[in-house]
């Protein structure tokens, strides 16, 4: 669930390397000793494929059918996720524009600044043009050239979701110069339909992501000690999922009172007998995103902690029970808020009870289109991929979240990773 966007930095595993989870004296003999226990864990992730030539020649191809079918004449990307996806091109956004354009027809450019070329080579997959543009020349003047030269003039330029508003805004001029009919529009259509369903190597790769945290966290449970704080435990969290192969995505830790928001809290969190801890971890390999929620006690649970830890758990059930093959997405949120508000919770999403969705898209992102959301109607297809957390909360007490993730076949969901037997068994 956590979106990293949304909270403070973490500390890393430079900092448990350097003395975390142990404070004062001890800390040198602690790190040693820490280092010495990563020492056990190896990559796990050797055998993890990348996406080849023939997934990418699939994916622009798969692009430009629903292109033509759209009636658009090209895409425009900045760099970010879709960019990696279609060409494989890693880049950074900044006010010079990098931009990668798909057609309907033929083969793709990159625009990106002159100086800037031979870095932005170095990651492109694809066969592609790459036209620079000096410091004194206008960037969407050059792409809406390259649109030109391409015989794309009169036919709908789609911009992906997250181009900002500067270049959208600026081509949309450039073109306009060339023919002022030309018109703009949303890509959600020909990229949404491409990204939202995943290939298998796509869903092996996420699998891959999802062994490295599930392995991680089997590591971190049993070390977790009184007096450790949040960003103790995150780090050890952190460190292991880099030893096992992954590259850290975000480590949330929340505990006591502060699980009960469920993206955290800036008040101090330290771990004392009887105490919730949610833990929201994920990492990426080659890429590809994993999301696992684990909440369990240090110490004996209340009876109050394991009510909703069970509660928890049968709705994570009932959401994947509800995530049927042309199932409207909302639905599965409808299914497991109409079981919580049986027990007495919300009703809808009022505290105490499920204040967020019942799950996210994820892949090359943590969260993609579309969402287990009220109201969503797009329906479930196979390769689509999802988390399942709905989770419960109870402002001023504790939170519980499970998560775990799924990817829809053609029988129904399978899971990336088993949900959780018991709040004292929570990996």
């Amino acid at each position: 669930m956590f979106d990293r966007s949304s909270f403070p930095s973490r500390r890393g595993v430079a900092a448990t390397l350097a003395g975390l989870p142990f404070a004062g004296a001890a800390a040198a003999a602690g790190s040693a000793a820490l280092a010495a226990d990563l020492a056990g864990l190896t990559d796990i992730t050797t055998r993890a494929k990348p996406i080849d030539t023939a997934e990418r020649a699939a994916r622009l191809a798969r692009a430009q059918a629903l292109m033509r079918q759209a009636g658009i004449g090209a895409v425009v990307i900045e760099p970010g996720s879709s960019m990696v996806y279609f060409t494989g091109v890693f880049w950074h956004r900044s006010e010079r524009a990098t931009l990668a354009i798909l057609p309907a027809e033929g083969h793709p450019c990159i625009i990106t600044p002159y100086f800037e070329e031979p870095s932005v080579r170095q990651t492109l997959a694809i066969s592609a043009d790459v036209w620079a543009w000096n410091e004194d020349e206008n960037p969407m003047a050059r792409a809406a050239d390259w649109i030109d030269r391409m015989h794309l003039l009169g036919k709908p330029v789609a911009m992906e979701e997250t181009v900002r508003f500067f270049v959208s805004d600026g081509l949309r001029q450039a073109l306009h110069d060339l023919d002022p009919s030309m018109p703009t529009v949303s890509a959600d259509p020909v990229v949404r339909g491409c990204r939202m369903v995943k290939t298998p190597a796509e869903i092996a790769l996420m699998q891959a992501a999802t062994d490295v945290t599930i392995a991680a966290y089997r590591y971190v449970h049993p070390r977790v000690r009184a007096g450790m704080t949040n960003h103790d435990i995150a780090a050890m969290m952190d460190a292991a999922t880099t030893k096992l192969g992954g590259s850290p995505e975000f480590s949330l830790v929340l505990i006591g009172p502060a699980a009960a928001l469920p993206h955290g809290s800036r008040a101090p969190q330290v771990v004392a007998h009887g105490a919730i801890v949610l833990m929201d971890c994920g990492c990426t390999v080659q890429g590809y995103q994993s999301d696992v929620s684990r909440t369990f006690v240090f110490g004996t649970a209340s009876e109050e902690q394991r009510r909703v830890w069970n509660q928890v758990a049968k709705g994570q059930q009932i959401a994947f029970a509800a995530a049927r093959i042309g199932a409207a997405a909302g639905s599965v949120d409808d299914t497991v808020r109409g079981y919580y508000t049986s027990l007495g919770y919300g009703p809808g999403y009022h505290l105490p009870g499920l204040s967020h969705r019942t799950g996210h898209g994820i892949g090359l992102d943590g969260h993609e289109p579309v969402n287990l959301v009220h109201g969503e109607t797009t329906p479930l297809a196979p390769g689509m991929c999802f988390s399942d957390e709905p989770g419960l909360y109870l402002p001023g007490k504790f939170g519980v979240r499970l998560e775990d993730c799924f990817h829809m076949t053609d029988a129904g969901p399978r899971w990336f990773s088993t949900p959780p037997l018991s709040i004292e068994q929570p990996v």
